[in-house]
């Protein structure tokens, strides 16, 4: 750890080697805990679900995944193209559905990997504040992958592989001995990139149950946030010009990633292998069909992935006069900069943590439900 450069500067997210137990067991580390979390901490109570209780959700709702297009068809640009043009109108629903289906798999993916972050924090921070929250958010995002896991066993049997792009970030997060690659990587972008999908499927799905399953997902990723919203206050208005200019870069250089090749064709080539199609092949018509002008009207919406990344950014202060033309490309930075710091979802997640809290009294106070029957 000590080749490692850590940009620490609030004591509540310094940190130590992997390895370095015996810090943990250090005396005066016990009673120097942050007050910073409590609140996070405790509203686990209220908001907490189980994707084992039909009470929250209930897997064996049914879906004619043959016939029915599990979710909205905007969301599948491929549909424009003539190669898939071709295709009979089932072969269509069904190359819709799949998409469904490796997009469901890829935040299954994403929410393992929030899962093993998460974990490693706890072997790293030393604040027991901190780490306490750190492990409560491993236990949701564990709540996460199973509930996921479910969700995709329910309509397809079994996910399919992570994305070369998605597999890369995740591990590097995952490995990272800086914090803030953690930070701003998990709490802030892939984080930020969960809500807006999330906040993108509740609004137009098509399954019931992935409608109740993404809110339920974002009555906890909202929090998730906000851990990393509270890093950012304190850590990024102290930072030397050198130290934001390294944390600014490898932002930016995350960002382009996954707005390039996410979504890159060659993701997905497992998929247009099985309909017969060349991914480079879909790769040529797709640059031909989607331009830099689409991109940009794609991201006035307020649910785009991508907009929600780069607002999320430049409320955390991580997006300065150095990089903020790149961004600007895309989106209208004023714009961004002149609307509050709620995020897309948070009503969405208000109501969620609403329909909790109901279902967790009337569990503790069997009576109330009976009274209100």
């Amino acid at each position: 750890m000590t080749a490692v450069r850590q940009i620490t500067k609030d004591n509540a997210y310094d940190a130590v080697a992997p390895d370095d137990f015996e810090a943990m067991m250090d005396t005066g580390r016990y009673n120097r805990r942050s007050s910073a979390f409590d609140k996070i901490i405790s509203a686990t109570h209220d908001l907490f679900w189980d994707p084992m209780d039909k009470r929250y959700i209930d897997y064996s709702e049914p879906f004619d995944i043959e016939n029915e297009m599990l979710i909205d068809p905007q969301l599948v640009p491929e549909l424009r193209l003539a190669c898939f043009e071709a295709l009979p109108e089932k072969e269509k629903v069904r190359f819709v559905n799949e998409t469904a289906r490796w997009m469901m798999s890829a935040i299954l993916h994403g929410e393992q990997g929030a899962l093993n972050l998460s974990a490693s924090l706890c072997h790293i921070l030393l604040d027991p504040g901190a780490q306490e929250y750190a492990a409560n958010q491993a236990r949701e995002e564990a709540r996460h992958v199973t509930a996921f896991a479910k969700y995709v066993q329910a309509r397809w049997s079994k996910p399919l592989p992570c994305g070369e792009t998605l597999s890369g970030l995740l591990s590097e997060m995952v490995n990272a001995k800086e914090v803030y690659k953690k930070i701003v990587g998990m709490q802030l972008l892939v984080e930020g990139l969960a809500m807006g999908t999330f906040a993108t499927f509740f609004n137009t799905a098509r399954d019931p149950l992935l409608v109740k399953l993404c809110q339920l997902a974002m009555t906890d990723e909202a929090f998730h946030h906000k851990f990393g919203k509270i890093w950012a206050d304190r850590t990024i208005p102290k930072l030397s010009q050198d130290e934001r200019d390294i944390i600014e870069d490898w932002a930016a250089s995350v960002f382009q990633t996954l707005l390039f090749n996410l979504v890159n064709p060659e993701q997905k080539k497992l998929i247009y292998a099985d309909f017969g199609l060349d991914w480079r092949e879909v790769q040529a018509q797709m640059l031909e069909a989607v331009t830099d002008d689409e991109r940009r009207e794609g991201m006035k919406d307020a649910a785009n992935i991508f907009r929600v990344l780069i607002k999320t950014l430049l409320k955390a202060g991580i997006i300065t006069d150095r990089t903020r033309a790149f961004y600007a490309v895309y989106v209208d930075m004023e714009e961004l900069k002149n609307e509050d710091d709620r995020m897309v979802g948070d009503d969405i997640a208000e109501q969620g943590i609403d329909f909790l809290k109901t279902v967790n009294f009337a569990k503790k106070n069997p009576m109330a439900s009976v009274a209100a029957d």
